[in-house]
């Protein structure tokens, strides 16, 4: 019952005060008690690296962390088929060590578009921020701040300092936020923007605006010194497509929207049934997914001088290809074998079909439709890899929280999506590691595995090149064919962050106590699988 509540409120709330209040406030995270460490001086010895900059794997080496900067990074001997053969150059000894041998370690991961969720989908603080470290996310950009900008700001400081048990965070305000009405001249853009530079912002969301506002306050933005990121909203698009917003100084783009606009030659706008309603979201969904077929063919004329003249403006890419996935398969996304331990019942009557909630619009979900969307996922991620292929950014996020997307989870189906788009695996984790820290200007400190950068790391037995899948925190299926066995393999071991050891798999066992709670206060057998959601 307390949930239909908040959902009302919620509704109330955005009604009375638009969408700039789109989030009310999730319970805080808790004081941290997970952890070990920093210590004085950390070695990590005889692992397998792959560094994030797209290097082969390496190993065995030793890696010295003193508090939480990587000091030495020292080949440890060679490998054999009967185990390392280590020689006489290890690393001397620390007042902690942990033996990797036969391990793979993998610098902590940046989740470009990580939201840290809302009261209406029931999901405090703890559930979200564990599920993220669980799964090796030692770094969040959250697109919006939607919890509000003291809440986020004094979350960052707490993650910043390590008092809670969360990835780093860097702030991005929704445009308009903090202010009884969205600026609505040029003037009151810039006077917004220095408005949230002095709150501490690291940057900026946008939704869309008249294109003398979105100049402005982007010209403003880089002035301040922010970040800026944008979902081309299709109420502005026709007005500012990726094109034009790059142009003026946006520094990384959500999803796709305003790209496919971009790459239009025979039309202005996209080919709207005369009957389309925006606020219908199968309608905005449902188009969505008709899109790209619009747009000039791949490695036309168009398409080449777009790509390249997004390239030449260093732009970013976060395509967050893994939250539109139930629109091209929505029982894969639906009955995903995480939901039952791991996905909150409030969360999941959050996902239901609903007139009101964003990102609920399988009011009559058809085969047609997912026929368009795969369609759809195949000429956009001809763009992606070409655009990589040419030296384009392209940055891996996830957009969690919405359209039976959960925290963490598929976060590590984004890397399989972009394996899917024809990534190497080692390009796979450069987009989800040092492409991620460079897009938000971090990469000095994070994003790699390099002496003199943070110590943050990605621990787990298994060969993530071989099967991303064995990133998951439910692992991988193998069959043991010593027993007979079906086995799970891999899932994360360790989820290193600031030189803080946190056990992924205890992590995991903690979200799931918090759902097994919230299902005994609904009265739900722990054990019961989550319903079809017509019942």
């Amino acid at each position: 019952m307390l949930y239909f509540t908040q959902r009302l409120v919620f509704i109330v709330v955005v009604c009375l005060l638009g969408t700039s209040t789109l989030f009310a406030q999730i319970t805080p995270a808790p004081d941290r008690s997970e952890g070990d460490g920093p210590y004085e001086r950390l070695i990590l010895r005889g692992g397998i690296l792959i560094d994030g900059t797209g290097s082969p794997p390496v190993g065995p080496v030793d890696i010295v962390v003193e508090n939480d900067r990587i000091t030495q990074i020292q080949s440890a001997g060679y490998p054999s088929s009967t185990g390392n053969l280590y020689n006489e150059n290890r690393a001397e000894p620390g007042d902690r060590e942990i033996d990797l041998a036969g391990m793979y370690v993998l610098p902590g991961f940046v989740d470009m578009h990580g939201h840290i969720g809302g009261t209406w989908q029931g999901t405090p603080a703890e559930y979200v921020f564990k599920l993220w470290m669980a799964h090796g996310i030692t770094s969040v950009r959250d697109p919006g701040s939607g919890n509000g900008i003291d809440w986020t700001l004094e979350h960052r400081e707490k993650s910043e300092s390590n008092s809670i048990t969360a990835p780093r965070i860097f702030a991005y305000i929704r445009f308009g936020t903090g202010t009884e009405n969205r600026p609505t001249t040029p003037d009151e853009a810039r006077e917004w923007v220095r408005f949230v530079a002095e709150r501490g912002a690291d940057g900026i969301k946008f939704g869309g605006a008249a294109p003398e506002i979105l100049k402005a306050a982007l010209d403003e933005a880089q002035k301040q010194g922010l970040g800026t990121a944008m979902h081309h909203a299709q109420t502005y698009v026709s007005r500012a497509n990726v094109l034009h917003s790059a142009t003026w100084g946006l520094t990384t783009m959500e999803h796709w929207y305003g790209l496919p606009e971009a790459l239009f030659t025979d039309r202005t706008v996209q080919d709207f049934p005369l009957d389309y309603n925006y606020n219908n979201e199968q309608h905005r969904f449902g188009e969505a997914g008709r899109l790209w077929k619009q747009a000039a063919p791949p490695f036309s004329d168009h398409w080449n001088a777009v790509m390249d003249s997004l390239i030449e403006l260093d732009f970013t890419i976060v395509p967050t290809m893994t939250i539109y996935e139930a629109s091209r398969d929505l029982m894969r996304s639906m009955r995903a074998e995480w939901h039952e331990e791991y996905t909150l019942p409030s969360l999941w009557e959050f996902y239901k079909p609903s007139r009101r909630a964003h990102g609920s619009y399988w009011f009559h979900w058809t085969t047609e439709d997912e026929v368009e969307w795969k369609n759809n996922y195949t000429i956009w991620m001809t763009f992606l890899n070409e655009y990589k292929n040419r030296g384009g950014r392209v940055a891996t996020g996830s957009d969690s929280g919405f359209i039976y997307k959960l925290y963490g989870f598929d976060y590590i189906r984004e890397l399989e999506l972009f394996r899917e788009a024809g990534f190497h695996p080692l390009e796979v984790i450069w987009a989800a590691t040092l492409k991620g820290a460079e897009a938000l200007g971090a990469d000095n400190d994070v994003g790699s595995i390099q002496v003199g950068k943070k110590a943050d790391f990605v621990v787990l037995d298994q060969n993530p090149l071989q099967n991303l899948k064995a990133l998951y925190g439910t692992g991988a299926i193998k069959l043991n064919d010593e027993s007979g066995e079906v086995e799970r393999v891999g899932g994360i071991k360790y989820t290193i962050k600031d030189g803080i050891i946190y056990d992924a798999k205890q992590l995991l066992e903690d979200v799931r106590q918090i759902v097994r709670s919230a299902k005994e206060e609904a009265g739900m057998p722990a054990d019961e699988p989550l319903k079809d959601p017509s019942k």
